[in-house]
């Protein structure tokens, strides 16, 4: 067994991008030499398990519920467990470089934060604490309209950062507009689209407690801050939001979760008044992906919003390859949903993604250590992909190929860490 020294060194690496593997050895450096122990635990499949000591009941039902008896959230996991990397030896990875290139930019690695609501109910360091240590760390934050934080303070905290921004989608023109003038003048660059929520799913984890954080004003703060929407509202009740939370509430998500469905036409008006790439979120069908394609966006993400919408769905990883292959190089297919450890992120590049979101574990960092768990959670997950890449003869991302994965079925994998 090689042993394992503490003052064991990660190889330097040439330019090229960030070594993440080094967290490895921070953490064996730091319990060996002085006896401290990492603070969120780095088993993916215990990561729920302690959130759980450190979140109220409402707040851990919202992020680990799904919808329905969340079939679809065991079969995101469940595809993940029917494909396998078959390892290649003698193969110079000693240095592996993680770097990619996504809409004419170079980033650190594939991964993205991904757009997650209301983090102030996990902790008092909500989205401007992870947008801080996400420019840290080199991972892009994807902010998402539900957010307890305002446009503005979560570009501020993000400082140099890579930022995108992720577009509940009002059904006022005026109102989209100006989020998106905001957006586009607060330094994000890609405008993400999610369509599978136009209204909420039925969700029994949150039902049994008659839980909406949305209902009492959290998680509305993009739009409270928002100064059409403020005109308007003023206009209509005579009065200030402040003065009124409850019926700010009520309109804010009677036009972002109406309960009325966007069309394909629709995306017109998104072209004409945002002059980045625009990525559609929500997409698990060959036909919708190149129905994306038609339309003339620059991406899609490969998502079933992490099993919390449809009950009864295919896993996303298992449509990732199809889509994959249908659109081939006309847009850039990233994928969400089911993500937990560095050989997922190897597999679903190897089918076709060109980056990956990561959800529901940084939330679970975040509830248990605020913004440094949060990091810590990625970080983990980052060196994982760096030291996985590097034992399955992988060097780069480019050599994420369908030649180093095969799917198989058999018994052992009826059961998955869900």
């Amino acid at each position: 067994m090689p042993q394992l020294q503490a003052s064991q060194e990660h190889p330097e690496a040439p330019e090229g991008g960030r070594q993440y593997g080094k967290f490895q050895n921070e953490i064996y450096s730091n319990g060996i030499m002085n006896n401290s122990m990492p603070t969120v635990t780095t088993n993916p499949n215990k990561l729920e398990a302690q959130a759980k000591l450190h979140l109220g009941v409402t707040s851990y039902n919202y992020v680990t519920g799904g919808a329905g008896e969340r079939a679809t959230m065991d079969a995101n996991r469940l595809a993940f467990r029917q494909w396998k990397i078959i390892p290649r030896m003698l193969r110079d990875t000693t240095h592996r470089d993680l770097t990619v290139e996504i809409f004419g930019e170079k980033h650190e690695s594939p991964v993205f934060f991904a757009p997650v609501g209301v983090q102030t109910i996990f902790h008092r360091d909500r989205e401007v604490g992870v947008a801080e240590i996400a420019a840290e760390i080199g991972v892009p934050y994807i902010m998402s309209s539900a957010a307890s934080s305002s446009i503005e303070e979560v570009a501020k905290a993000n400082g140099s950062g890579r930022r995108w921004y992720q577009l509940y989608w009002p059904h006022d023109e005026e109102i989209t507009v100006s989020l998106l003038n905001r957006a586009k003048s607060n330094g994000f660059k890609v405008l993400v689209v999610t369509l599978d929520t136009w209204a909420l799913a039925w969700r029994p984890a949150d039902l049994d407690n008659a839980y909406v954080p949305f209902a009492k004003g959290v998680g509305n703060q993009v739009g409270f801050s928002d100064p059409v929407f403020r005109r308007k509202f003023k206009a209509k009740h005579k009065k200030e939001i402040e003065d009124d939370v409850l019926t700010a509430s009520v309109d804010w998500e009677a036009d972002v979760f109406s309960g009325k469905a966007h069309t394909w036409d629709q995306i017109e008006h998104l072209k004409k008044n945002w002059d980045g790439p625009i990525v559609l979120k929500g997409i698990q069908h060959v036909d919708d992906a190149k129905k994306a394609v038609e339309v003339g966006v620059q991406g899609i993400i490969v998502s079933n919003h992490g099993g919390r919408q449809m009950d009864g769905a295919t896993g996303s990883f298992e449509v990732l390859p199809e889509i994959a292959e249908a659109v081939g190089d006309k847009i850039t297919v990233l994928f969400d949903s089911g993500i937990r450890t560095g050989a997922d992120i190897i597999k679903a590049l190897c089918l076709g993604a060109k980056g990956v979101l990561i959800g529901r574990p940084f939330v679970y960092g975040l509830g248990i250590a605020g913004k440094q768990g949060a990091r810590d959670v990625v970080k983990g997950i980052l060196a994982d992909l760096d030291q996985s890449m590097g034992l399955c003869g992988i060097r780069t991302i480019a050599d994420c190929t369908p030649s180093m994965i095969r799917k198989v079925r058999y018994g052992g994998d009826l059961k998955s860490s869900l």
